[in-house]
């Protein structure tokens, strides 16, 4: 049976005419979303008004996002842009890995901007090799990109990196926002988890454009996910030792596995846990924002006229429903 994602394309260095309109219209939209690391205004972080215990959690969470950009890049460069042969899936994947570098650039601006101490500064930069509950999680990823498993296995398994184990510290930066905490960081943070979430739905639609025998059986799909959550919730006891305003380990715990589920559920399997969000406010972040359309700065701001497909829809209108 024809695998056009990964079936040997001739063609595949032409990217007219589009093969995969739905792929195309994925990377249409990621390309409407581009931003720079220097439209992140730091001034009014106040890092030293935040509590200790909450520089510890913003610490770990931080140390964390400074590297992992660069474990989805590898696994993307090494391994993904070789093995796929659908230009438009090709064309997403070298723009993720753009935006994937803004990401990284922004945590570690974050980091380099609110930790003043040098030797502290430089242990969070390797925190991969510093930090144990971090060290699980980028060992946890590495390892895919060596796995010799089918292209569907790791597939998923970038899935769960993108929407497990980024989701927790999502949510708690999401948290201070909530509180009218760190505005520059809060907006990064719109900024990337917005990003994050086009690349996660992005992998459970190539997952689900596979041909039924390239697909995994659905208990190998639950064992990675139940996985990746049993070592995201062992992060969140190290990064959360002890509780705080509205939020803590049993919460975020929780909080983690309605994200899975809600997974589980795109790529078309049953869901392990049956949570509900703790955290209505989530719910409220999560939808799509109305903003006002002439506010200076806003996370779903998109580049004119680039998701429009037609001359028309491009015209300047005053009278359109903001």
């Amino acid at each position: 049976m024809a695998n056009a994602l990964l079936d040997p394309n001739p063609d595949r260095f032409s990217i007219f005419p589009i093969r995969d309109q739905a792929v195309w219209n994925f990377y249409k939209k990621a390309q409407a979303s581009i931003w720079t690391a220097e439209e992140i205004d730091l001034s009014m972080d106040k890092w030293d008004d935040l509590k200790e215990d909450e520089q510890h959690f913003i610490k770990h969470i931080l140390a964390f996002f400074a590297t992992s950009d660069g474990i989805v890049n590898e696994n993307l460069a090494s391994r993904f842009m070789r093995e796929i042969q659908l230009p438009e899936a090709r064309c997403f994947y070298g723009f993720q890995i753009a935006m994937e570098n803004v990401h990284g650039e922004t945590y570690s601006l974050l980091l380099d901007h609110y930790i003043k101490d040098t030797r502290e500064k430089q242990d969070l930069f390797k925190a991969i090799e510093t930090m144990n509950c971090i060290k699980r999680k980028a060992s946890w990823a590495l390892k895919w990109i060596e796995s010799s498993d089918v292209f569907a296995k790791r597939l998923v398994a970038f899935a769960a990196v993108e929407g497990i184990f980024f989701s927790g510290s999502f949510c708690a930066i999401f948290w201070l926002k909530k509180r009218g905490l760190m505005p520059g960081l809060t907006f990064s943070n719109e900024l990337i988890s917005r990003d994050e979430g086009l690349h996660c739905d992005f992998a459970c639609h190539l997952y689900q454009q596979l041909p039924p025998h390239a697909r995994l059986d659905a208990k190998d799909i639950q064992e990675i996910i139940r996985d990746a959550v049993h070592i995201e919730k062992s992060f969140i006891c190290d990064a959360l030792p002890v509780s705080l305003i509205g939020m803590n380990q049993e919460l975020m715990g929780e909080y983690v596995e309605f994200v899975a589920d809600r997974l589980l559920t795109c790529l078309g399997v049953d869901k392990l846990f049956h949570r509900v969000n703790p955290f209505d406010w989530m719910e409220l972040i999560s939808l799509q924002g109305k903003t006002n359309f002439f506010e200076k700065r806003v996370s779903d701001y998109q580049k004119s006229g680039v998701m429009t497909p037609s001359q028309n829809a491009q015209k300047f209108s005053l009278d359109e429903d903001f």
